[in-house]
């Protein structure tokens, strides 16, 4: 059971520092409203799990590379921050561009990673 643990916790902290490292280069390129760096991050995210979650990996494989680093990876919670920092900057343009595409392209990322994967 601690291994289970260790596992997640490890992939955790190295999707973080990635998700950190992307965050940072983007940001410092990219000088606008819209959260280029988190919907980069949450796009590839989407993609690479369809991919993990569509092929026989073992089960400690998945809580390293499923649970821990993708989970660490991807930021669900930045991108409802962001949003609702849009919103309140009375940015509705960006807003609704922001939500919808990370939704849509979010989905169709993960269908072809899932289909890549099979």
């Amino acid at each position: 059971m601690l291994i289970n643990f260790l596992l997640v916790g490890f992939g955790a902290s190295l999707g973080a520092m990635l998700r950190y490292g992307i965050s940072v280069f983007v940001k410092s390129k990219w000088k606008t409203d819209f959260p280029y760096a988190t919907f980069f991050i949450n796009i590839t995210g989407s993609f690479l799990l369809g991919i993990l979650v569509s092929t026989a990996l073992g089960p400690m494989w998945q809580l390293f590379l499923g649970t821990g680093f993708m989970g660490g990876y991807t930021t669900f919670s930045t991108f409802k921050v962001e949003s609702m920092e849009l919103k309140w900057k009375t940015n509705f343009q960006v807003l609704f561009s922001y939500v919808g595409l990370t939704y849509l392209c979010g989905l169709i990322a993960a269908f072809i990673g899932i289909m890549l994967g099979v």
